[in-house]
């Protein structure tokens, strides 16, 4: 992995889980079934990030049913790896999937055949599903799923659209595999989880630009100058009015979340004002 890389390795008790990926720079979504080995919700587990740096996180949230589930990371770790904007996938346009189970292991490629299909996966729920086509005939892609489905902006930067999550059987020959995959959306992870509210998209979302925002340390609910703190809500607005565009997140939930970001920021003025 490299320094800029944003997906991850899970540990217990140095036993390896599975790969996950940043969402944001304090959430981790990976599937559910990846974590098989914990026994409790809110077990602890080892996260080895790209640059090497281990931190410790626990599981937040599990959604059995989408075979889904959601880290936290510490929040005595200062998280600096970068995280590519979400998006939606576009029939038959190509996806890479960076994430790799091994060194030793290849990474896929391929194309997507649908970019938003109703899907039932093994854990019983229909979710909104990427259908993807891997180049690579492996057979098997066991430890693969968690991993991120990418496609590339047109200036080449690196879109997330999904989290690989199962594949399907070959009904010519029950003892293989074909190469047709499954990837919830983002969209659809993003639904099913109610932590990426105005608190934490305002911090880990998207990275800020250094020069305008505070560092990327910032934890909600501290104190930040006014302008930094305005600035701040500036970005997350404007993302927020971004994966609104682009289909990620829903115009009724974005419009309630730039009134509690401004709602914020007038109240954090206030208490300024009044300290």
């Amino acid at each position: 992995m490299r320094d800029e890389d944003y997906w991850v390795e899970l540990y217990q008790a140095q036993q390896r889980l599975g790969g996950g990926f940043l969402v944001t720079r304090r959430f981790i979504l990976t599937a559910l079934h990846c974590l098989r080995g914990l026994s409790t919700l809110d077990e602890e587990l080892d996260i080895v990030l790209a640059d090497g740096t281990q931190v410790r996180g626990q599981v937040c949230r599990r959604d059995k049913d989408a075979d889904l589930a959601l880290i936290e990371i510490s929040r005595h770790h200062d998280v600096r790896q970068p995280v590519p904007a979400a998006g939606v996938a576009r029939d038959g346009k190509r996806w890479r999937g960076p994430y790799r189970p091994a060194e030793n292991e290849v990474e896929l490629s391929g194309h997507i055949d649908r970019g938003a299909v109703s899907y039932l996966c093994e854990g019983g729920a229909s979710i909104e599903a990427l259908q993807l086509t891997a180049d690579q005939s492996l057979g098997d892609y066991s430890g693969y799923s968690g991993g991120p489905v990418e496609t590339s902006a047109p200036d080449r930067r690196p879109v997330i659209v999904g989290i690989l999550l199962e594949q399907v059987p070959d009904r010519a020959d029950v003892d293989r595999s074909a190469n047709v995959l499954f990837a919830a959306t983002i969209k659809e992870a993003m639904q099913r989880f109610d932590h990426f509210d105005v608190l934490h998209l305002m911090d880990v979302l998207r990275p800020a630009p250094r020069e305008r925002l505070s560092p990327p340390s910032y934890e909600p609910g501290s104190n930040l100058p006014p302008r930094q703190q305005t600035d701040r809500v500036e970005v997350v607005i404007q993302t927020f009015q971004q994966l609104s565009d682009q289909g990620v997140m829903d115009p009724t939930h974005v419009a309630e979340l730039r009134y509690l970001a401004l709602k914020r920021v007038i109240e954090g003025d206030a208490d300024g004002v009044n300290a």
